[in-house]
């Protein structure tokens, strides 16, 4: 038990250290990029990562945590068989963003869709060949080398990026830069494990087996898709892509500290409670309840600050036409607190198998977001729709919450404690900022 607690605490060492690295690279190249690009190509981006994020989650199988949580995990029949799917899941990924070029070019009225979603469909193809030694690397909580792995793959985008947006800035940059990214991580992910190289194969059992456990999956995944890009979807119809590029900055300074948590969950988290899933439940639940007061305490520290000062940020870090996206970022980081809450908890159900409970979460948050946020923007602009994203996956946490309670793990009085302390940080935070004479977080929109 000691040496997963070790490998857990090595892990969420590297997950931080290594997230950090990624965010300061994302943010140094967002503010070149910034200069260099208009807000109009961010939007026009992230329309196309809408589809292409789409076509990726409803096809997802669950073939990495199949892998992880499997005790045939390591076996190279199952490895290569996983492998083979993966391959097939990426060809047919290209095939449907052919299909769905020309019905979003019209749709949203802009014809660069319709050969944009094709060419970026491309990085699938190459994607579905990445060796299975990274889930394997994740069953381990081996997160140095992922941490590497991922890093590389980081600098090869933003170079690329900035190097194609310096002589030709336009939106094609950032397809490059995805491109180059998606050829360095294949070709990287074949030399982790060389001595295992994947063949293909075809295990009945295995594939059985993957199929099984992703049958919910596939389900969440799918239904996430529109939790989590109904946002850039109904705003794409309803504001310009200028406006959708500025709200596109102000969600990825928002999003950091939910990105770290899901990054902490995904490859520290889950992998350890995979191989604590088998303890009594009440043991179970007091070593998730213990290893997870530090990680809140952090959050509601770092996530009073950005909603405090977030804007300021903004405006030090952006050229003008960016400074819109000030206002956003304190809205969108509230949201953040509850999010961060079952990210921390939900990997304990995955461990245990317990995957059908994501999906009536993920249908309630549709419904709130593909209802409210067109209702709230006719109402109130985009003001409102912006407190409608900060909260509209509510009803994921109170799913999670009772899938806790019926499986024994329920954390509900630390969730409430640790409320209590976000609460009263940001309350401070907020006075200090009053005191240094800048106001309130979203004064742009109270004058």
């Amino acid at each position: 038990m000691s040496s997963i607690k070790a490998l857990a605490i090595r892990g969420a060492a590297w997950t931080f250290a290594g997230y950090g690295m990624s965010m300061m690279l994302r943010l140094g190249s967002n503010l070149i990029l910034t200069r260099l690009l208009l807000p109009e190509v961010y939007g026009l981006i992230a329309l196309v990562y809408v589809f292409i994020t789409g076509l990726n989650l409803f096809s997802d199988v669950g073939i990495g945590p199949s892998i992880i949580q499997n005790k045939r995990g390591d076996d190279p029949a199952f490895l290569n068989t996983a492998w083979t799917i993966q391959v097939v899941r990426g060809g047919c990924l290209w095939v449907g963003s052919l299909l769905l070029a020309w019905p979003a070019a019209q749709f949203y009225n802009e014809p660069r869709l319709l050969w944009l979603l094709p060419v970026v469909g491309l990085n699938a193809i190459i994607s579905g060949f990445n060796s299975t030694a990274l889930f394997t690397l994740n069953r381990q909580v081996a997160v140095s080398k992922l941490a590497i792995y991922e890093l590389a793959a980081q600098i090869t985008s933003i170079t690329v990026t900035i190097v194609c947006a310096y002589f030709k800035p336009t939106v094609w940059a950032m397809v490059a830069g995805g491109f180059a990214s998606a050829l360095v991580q294949m070709v990287w992910s074949h030399r982790l494990f060389p001595e295992q190289p994947n063949r293909f194969a075809w295990d009945g059992d295995a594939v059985k087996s993957i199929f099984s456990f992703g049958k919910w999956i596939f389900v969440s995944t799918a239904l996430y898709f529109f939790v989590s890009q109904s946002d850039r979807m109904i705003l794409g119809k309803l504001i310009s892509l200028e406006m959708l590029g500025i709200y596109g900055i102000a969600f990825t300074l928002a999003d950091i500290p939910r990105q770290v948590i899901v990054a902490l969950s995904n490859k520290v988290i889950f992998p350890s409670f995979a191989k604590l899933a088998d303890l009594p439940r009440e043991t179970f639940r007091a070593k998730i309840v213990k290893n997870r007061r530090l990680v809140l305490v952090g959050l509601a520290a770092g996530l009073s600050l950005l909603i405090g000062f977030g804007d300021r940020l903004v405006f030090i870090l952006y050229k003008s036409n960016y400074h819109e996206a000030g206002w956003m970022v304190p809205i969108v980081a509230l949201g953040i607190w509850h999010t961060s809450l079952y990210c921390t908890t939900s990997p304990s159900l995955l461990a245990l198998g317990k995957s059908h409970y994501q999906p009536p979460g993920y249908i309630l948050t549709f419904l709130t977001i593909s209802i409210g946020l067109p209702l709230v923007f006719s109402q109130f602009g985009i003001v409102g729709a912006m407190f409608v994203i900060a909260f509209y996956d509510l009803p994921i946490y109170g799913v999670n919450m009772y899938g806790l309670w019926r499986e024994g793990l329920i954390c509900l009085k630390q969730d409430i404690l640790a409320t209590a302390l976000f609460l009263q940080l940001l309350a401070s935070v907020l006075l200090a900022r009053y005191l240094l004479g800048w106001g309130l977080p979203i004064n742009q929109i109270l004058q």
